[in-house]
C-alpha cells in the first residue's frame, strides 16, 4: 500500500472542492439549477437524470435522494432515473442501439417544464448529447454536470455545473458533492414553502 498516494488523492479531492466552494460563478449556477429543479417540482413537473457509469451510479443516487429524503421528512418529489430500468435500457439498446437508451425516455416521459440533468465527466457521451438535444426541443430544462473542457455537452445544456478537473475520479467526487448540495437546496427551499 502506498500511503502517499492515500493522501494525494484526498489532498486532490479537497483542493478541488476548495476551489469550487471559491468560485462566484459555480456557485450562482448550482444556486440557478436547485431553483429550476425547485420550480418544476412545485408546478407539477419531473426531473429525470441520467449519465453512464459511475454518472449514472450518480443520477440513480440524486433521484433516490429525492424521491426518499436527503435530510429532512417530507413527501417525495418527483425524480426519475433513466438508468434504472434494465428491461427499458436492454429493449432500447437491442431494438435501436445504445445511443438511443436515453432520448428514447426522454421522448417517452419529458414534457413540457421538466428538468432533464445529464451527468458526463467528459460532455462527449453520444447517448447522453442525443438525449439532451431532444429535450431541447421538447421544452425541458436542460442541467449537465461535467468536467474537463465541457466537451460537446456544454453546448447543450441551459446550466453547465463544470468541474474543472482532468482527472476523472476528481470530477466524479466533486459531482457527487454537487448532487448532494442541489439536494439540500431543493428540499430546504420547498420546506420553506411548506411552512408558510
Amino acid at each position: 500500500m502506498d500511503r502517499v498516494n492515500i493522501r494525494q488523492s484526498y489532498s486532490e479531492s479537497s483542493d478541488l472542492l476548495r476551489r469550487l466552494a471559491a468560485d462566484g460563478g459555480f456557485l450562482t449556477r448550482v444556486e440557478a439549477a436547485a431553483r429550476r429543479c425547485v420550480r418544476a417540482v412545485r408546478t407539477g413537473k419531473k426531473i429525470l437524470s441520467f449519465g453512464n457509469g459511475g454518472s449514472a451510479a450518480d443520477a440513480q443516487h440524486f433521484a433516490a435522494e429525492l424521491v426518499g429524503r436527503f435530510l429532512r421528512e417530507r413527501p417525495g418529489y418527483p425524480a426519475i432515473s433513466l438508468n434504472t430500468n434494465v428491461s427499458v435500457l436492454t429493449c432500447l439498446g437491442n431494438d435501436y442501439g445504445y445511443d438511443r437508451v436515453f432520448d428514447r425516455q426522454i421522448e417517452a416521459l419529458g414534457r413540457r417544464g421538466d428538468v432533464a440533468l445529464a451527468i458526463s465527466t467528459s460532455g462527449r457521451s453520444a447517448n447522453v448529447n442525443r438525449a439532451l438535444r431532444l429535450a431541447g426541443r421538447m421544452g425541458l430544462y436542460r442541467i449537465g454536470l461535467t468536467g474537463k473542457t465541457g466537451g460537446p455537452m456544454a453546448r447543450l445544456v441551459d446550466i453547465e455545473l463544470r468541474v474543472p478537473a482532468a482527472s476523472t475520479p476528481r470530477t466524479q467526487e466533486a459531482h457527487i458533492a454537487t448532487l448532494h448540495i442541489l439536494c439540500d437546496l431543493i428540499e430546504s427551499s420547498l420546506a420553506r414553502r411548506r411552512r408558510r
